[in-house]
C-alpha cells in the first residue's frame, strides 16, 4: 500500500492499493475510490461486537479490498490533519476512539479501559479508548493542530482530556484533580485534568470536537 496525504484542513488520505491488498475502517470516512474497489461489512463476532457497542463504538467494519489494482481515499470528519502511524509488535498505539480513521488490515483493534479507578469514573474521554496493535499503516484523525512531544522515563505532561488524541502503549494515563475549590469551580477548566507519564511519545490535538460543541450550544436555541 502506498498512500499520499492531499488537503488543507479538511484533508484526505488516498491509498493505492495492489490486487489483494485491503483496509478497514469503522465509520463512513470513504469519500471516493475506482470501481475495482470491493467493500465488505463484517462485524468480527458477538463478543467483540458487544464491548464495542458498550463503548460507543459501531459494532462494525467496513474492508475494501482492491480486484486488480485500486485507489481508496478516506476523508476527515473535522477540520484537522490525518496523521500515518507505523504499528508493530511492541509499538502498539492508545487513541480517543473517535480518532481512528483507517488502516492496513494487519493492525487490530481492540477497546482499551484505563486500568486507574480515577480515570475510569472522572476521566470522561479518556476512559475507554482503542489500542491499536498488530502491523501495518494506522491513520489518526487530528482535530485542529497536532502537537508532538516525546516524554523520558517519568516524565510527565498535564492535558486537558479532549486534547488527548493518542499516545504510545508504553505511556500511561491518570486522572490528575484540579487542587482548590475556588480553582475547580471558577477557573473555568473543569475538576480534573489527564496525567501522561512517560517513556514514549503522545500526540495531542489542539481543537477538539467536544470542546467546539461545547462552546457553541449556549448560541443555539433551545427548542419550545
Amino acid at each position: 500500500m502506498r498512500y499520499e496525504l492531499k488537503g488543507g484542513d479538511f484533508p484526505v488520505v488516498i491509498c493505492q492499493l495492489a490486487n489483494g491488498e485491503q483496509m478497514i475502517t469503522e465509520k463512513g470516512s470513504m469519500v471516493w475510490m475506482t470501481p475495482n474497489m470491493h467493500m465488505e461489512t463484517k462485524g468480527g463476532g458477538i463478543g467483540k461486537m458487544f464491548s464495542k457497542a458498550f463503548s460507543g463504538e459501531s459494532m462494525f467494519q467496513n474492508i475494501y479490498t482492491a480486484q486488480g489494482d485500486g485507489m481508496i481515499a478516506f476523508g476527515s470528519s473535522f477540520p484537522g490533519k490525518i496523521v500515518p502511524v507505523e504499528i508493530a509488535p511492541g509499538r502498539e498505539l492508545i487513541a480517543q476512539k473517535s480518532s481512528f480513521l483507517a488502516s492496513e488490515t494487519g493492525v487490530q483493534l481492540s477497546i482499551h479501559f484505563n486500568q486507574k479507578l480515577g480515570a475510569g469514573f472522572f476521566g470522561g474521554e479518556g476512559f475507554i479508548m482503542q489500542k491499536l496493535s498488530g502491523n501495518g499503516i494506522a491513520f489518526i484523525e487530528i482535530d485542529g493542530d497536532l502537537v508532538v512531544y516525546d516524554l523520558a522515563p517519568g516524565q510527565q505532561m498535564i492535558v486537558d482530556t479532549g486534547n488527548v488524541a493518542a499516545f504510545d502503549s508504553t505511556v500511561t494515563m491518570n486522572i490528575q484533580k484540579v487542587s482548590g475549590v475556588k480553582n475547580a469551580l471558577f477557573g473555568g477548566e473543569g475538576f480534573f485534568n489527564t496525567v501522561l507519564t512517560g517513556p514514549g511519545r503522545i500526540w495531542l490535538q489542539t481543537m477538539p470536537i467536544s470542546n467546539v460543541a461545547g462552546a457553541i450550544r449556549p448560541y443555539i436555541p433551545s427548542g419550545n
